[in-house]
């Protein structure tokens, strides 16, 4: 049995490694550059977006509706918006809170059977949501 003289694989492995440390590096960069405050916000808006995808309220209802991953999003932005409310202006966390309970609400209108008032997604740290 004969050994390649050359790995080809672990060459092209390496190489995918020093691109990924790149694209992190510059991504690293990217966000340097960034305000906090977008950063919270927008990040705020991804999990609403997603959170609305799983309640049903996006192009696939039947297939996308999903409760308990809509309950998981629901409550890491109720967190992530008590949280940095104090952080940004009121203005933005003003219309973050309105989304969040329009979510609570529609979470509530697609529940089978409700959770008890201030039991459902994120009321543990917004207080209940009726």
């Amino acid at each position: 049995m004969t050994i390649p003289a050359h790995d080809h694989g672990h060459d092209d492995r390496n190489e995918r490694w020093e691109q990924q440390e790149e694209a992190a590096s510059a991504a690293t960069r990217d966000i340097a550059d960034v305000p906090a405050v977008e950063v919270i916000t927008t990040t705020a808006v991804h999990l609403m977006s997603a959170a609305a995808v799983k309640l049903g309220l996006a192009d696939d209802p039947d297939s996308q509706l999903d409760l308990d991953e809509a309950r998981k999003l629901i409550n890491a932005l109720a967190g992530l918006i008590t949280a940095g409310a104090p952080e940004i202006s009121d203005m933005h966390a003003r219309s973050l809170r309105d989304g969040l309970r329009s979510l609570q609400l529609a979470f509530r209108e697609a529940s089978a059977i409700p959770d008890p008032i201030g039991k459902g997604p994120g009321e543990k740290w917004t207080g209940p949501v009726n």
